[in-house]
């Protein structure tokens, strides 16, 4: 917080500098800000740039253009963690590696979502990416908030099953 006030700059005027830029911010050891400003995540055990790149890694691999970033920072948080910090320093090398094969300074430095794609297809064998990916399908569509996002109401044994609840209610068929 120190070095921000030095620059004159606090966390809320560098929040809402993000939210006008659109951008992902890193301010100092520790904090990533979203562009919408309505979340941050502090990380303890892996770099900045890693939590940033686990995040724009998870988007690619499963995107939802409604899902919010922050539902994704929540899924992808628990590899902050020091029993995980070397699996994802290796693969985040991995993925910045495979994308200066393909051009680009590191993974995030790939504008378009096909290319960051295709940069993920060359580890998509790793035990990083498939740990990754794994992760993900509990991690990202087990968070209730995102459940009304895709229609899905949660249980329906407690409100007496599915047949009353809109089983049939399709008129597709």
């Amino acid at each position: 917080m120190s070095q921000l006030r030095k620059q004159g700059l606090t966390r809320r005027a560098l929040l809402s500098r993000a939210v006008a830029a659109g951008a992902l911010a890193v301010a100092g050891p520790g904090f990533i800000a979203a562009p919408d400003a309505a979340w941050a995540v502090e990380v303890t055990a892996i770099s900045e740039h890693q939590m940033a790149t686990l995040l724009q890694m998870a988007r690619d691999i499963y995107p939802h253009d409604r899902v919010g970033d922050r539902y994704y920072a929540v899924a992808v948080k628990s590899y902050d963690v020091t029993d995980q910090k070397q699996m994802v320093a290796d693969g985040i090398a991995a993925l910045d590696a495979a994308a200066r094969e393909a051009g680009f300074d590191t993974y995030l430095a790939a504008g378009w979502e096909d290319e960051r794609v295709a940069i993920l297809r060359r580890i998509e064998d790793t035990p990083f990416f498939q740990t990754v990916r794994g992760g993900l399908v509990t991690g990202l569509y087990n968070q209730k908030e995102v459940w009304p996002i895709f229609g899905y109401e949660g249980e329906s044994f407690s409100h007496g099953g599915y047949i009353a609840r809109g089983f049939d209610d399709i008129d597709w068929l």
